[in-house]
């Protein structure tokens, strides 16, 4: 019986150098997804004079310097790093026609001598502004390898812009941030590397976590042409709605507050982190444990099955109520209300969801819980929201005149929370627009080329919903009929917090799980996991003393959960995914 080729896809795979595999007769007339080619090394050519070799339009390299083996250090990396070429440059220099500032995307890329032929984009978290050492963090907590050290290309950027958010009044600096840098930065880089080493790129991975892995959530629907396997931690998929829920949080603490501030300019001022305590927080996250920590199968002070947790414990019932003063063996009944309304998600007025729920998980004891609760929601977030997600922005003075308190506590969940959807006659792309991808479940491209996206999330994050990234990818199940498995995996890790910490097995390769996926056809099931006890490269301050010091987990590809099967309660080999 002769077969019937989709001639699209046989053209991919004669441009992309893959491998087409069919199904056998009999079967589906759908091609199997292909598998890339893997990477071939290669070895640095021009490193000192690439300046003058590279001929790349808008763009100023200003040194390329060869550093030693050794000659960089990065934390909690034991292996030395290799000899590599230090390039920094800037591209797109422009003067805004708005606020009148000089405007530019600086990078850096790390070129390792002994290249291993792929190129790894390193997306930075928060709201960029700086170059960071571009190293290629691996994931989670103090990895123990980079992708430099593994013989990747590394490119880091600052996504067109510096300093406090003021930028968000220039509206290609929002466009830059939101996407457009990568999509600027990425051929200029592929080129430079052709100049190195005398050919491009074979493979092209993107990597970060929080704001970086909703930059990574974003290229692989605007960029999935570009690269190859795109890895996305803690991914603010929403941003601009978990930016205003943090705000929203602000106003639900204040409500229940019992001290205020004293000085400063908050003085008279509410002080919300009198409204649950770190006493009451590690209460809650006890009494989580204690209803919890059996559905697995192990009473190990891990809840892997996260979802049935979400049925099995109840705030109202599960934890004491206070009948008289808060000694921290109790939550009052204000507390539990405005407890049940964050774990529920933000509202408006009306009831209706701003931003998703989150989960019920023993990390919201962790200290990044708190930070981000508590400090990062009034220092961080009033900014970014008042001139990145609102048009139009604010302007300098107005929001200088306040606090980040103020601005906080004053912000309508009504009136100011749809502004992230506005646009008008200078700022043409709305917030949410450039901030999101164009169409979330829709991965056809990436899919279709043999692609292959891997997102991890800490159960326990306290600013981007784990539970808002379950949605998106039981979404992405329904749009591509159940299969979404063949091309994207989603990874939940209990305990930990944003990106790392909290009692969790918070350490993990997941660069080597994609290169392997790409490259080799090898689909992660589960990842193995470790902590960070005594003796690692960095301690995690926040294990429970009764962990052993090198406890490992499997990760498991979601909806699947780590159960015990027999065997020692600190190895990963005596859990299987199910």
């Amino acid at each position: 019986m002769q077969r019937r080729i989709d001639h699209r896809l046989l053209k991919t795979v004669l441009v992309t150098g893959t491998t087409l595999v069919t199904s056998a007769c009999g079967g589906s007339d759908a091609p199997v997804l292909p598998t890339l080619a893997a990477a071939t090394p290669g070895t640095l050519q021009a490193c000192t004079d690439l300046a003058t070799k590279a001929a790349l339009a808008n763009t100023t390299i200003a040194s390329s310097v060869l550093v030693a083996a050794g000659g960089l250090t990065v934390t909690g990396v034991t292996t030395p790093m290799p000899e590599h070429c230090l390039v920094k440059g800037e591209i797109n220099r422009r003067t805004s026609a708005v606020d009148g500032k000089s405007y530019a995307i600086g990078f850096e890329m790390r070129l390792p001598t002994a290249w291993n032929g792929r190129f790894f984009y390193q997306a930075n978290g928060g709201i960029d502004g700086s170059v960071v050492t571009a190293t290629g963090p691996n994931s989670g907590g103090a990895p123990l390898s980079n992708a430099l050290q593994m013989g990747f290309a590394v490119i880091s950027s600052d996504a067109g812009h510096a300093g406090p958010p003021w930028w968000g009044l220039d509206p290609q600096a929002r466009l830059d941030y939101g996407y457009q840098a990568v999509g600027s930065l990425t051929p200029m880089a592929k080129a430079l590397i052709k100049t190195a080493y005398g050919k491009a790129p074979d493979r092209s991975y993107f990597g970060g976590c929080s704001n970086g892995g909703r930059h990574a959530m974003v290229a692989a629907a605007r960029y999935a042409d570009q690269y190859d396997g795109i890895l996305a931690g803690a991914p603010g998929l929403h941003l601009p709605k978990a930016a205003t829920a943090q705000l929203w949080k602000v106003q639900q603490y204040a409500s229940i507050a019992t001290s205020t501030i004293a000085t400063g300019a908050d003085a008279g001022q509410k002080d919300i982190t009198s409204a649950v305590t770190p006493a009451e927080f590690k209460l809650l996250g006890d009494k989580i444990m204690g209803k919890c920590d059996a559905l697995d199968g192990a009473v190990d002070g891990i809840v892997s099955d996260i979802q049935a947790c979400q049925g099995a414990f109840n705030l109202a019932t599960d934890v004491p109520t206070c009948t008289g003063a808060r000694d921290g063996s109790c939550l009052s009944a204000a507390q539990k209300t405005v407890l049940g309304n964050i774990f529920a998600g933000a509202r408006n007025s009306k009831g209706e969801a701003t931003y998703s729920n989150f989960y019920y998980d023993p990390g919201v004891a962790g200290s990044n819980h708190a930070l981000w609760h508590y400090s990062n929601s009034t220092a961080l977030d009033p900014g970014a929201v008042a001139f990145i997600f609102t048009t139009p922005p604010s302007s300098q003075a107005a929001f200088l005149a306040t606090t980040g308190l103020k601005y906080g506590l004053a912000f309508n969940m009504d009136t100011d929370h749809p502004k992230m959807f506005a646009t008008d006659a200078t700022y043409k792309e709305s917030p949410w627009s450039y901030m999101t991808p164009p169409n979330e479940t829709d991965l056809s491209t990436l899919r279709s080329r043999g692609a292959k996206l891997l997102v991890y999330h800490g159960a326990a994050d306290p600013i981007f919903s784990a539970a808002d990234t379950s949605k998106w990818y039981e979404a992405l199940q329904s749009a591509t009929s159940g299969e979404a498995a063949g091309f994207a995996r989603y990874f939940i890790v209990p305990g930990m917090n944003h990106c790392s910490g909290g009692p969790a097995t918070d350490q993990f390769d997941m660069i080597s799980q994609l290169v392997n996926w790409v490259e080799k056809a090898q689909a992660p099931e589960l990842v193995v996991a470790k902590v960070r006890g005594a003796g690692a490269n960095v301690v995690n301050t926040e294990l429970p003393a009764s962990w052993g010091a090198a406890r490992s987990r499997p990760l498991c590809a979601y909806p699947k959960v780590a159960r015990y099967s027999a065997g020692d309660l600190e190895s990963a080999a005596s859990f299987s995914c199910k």
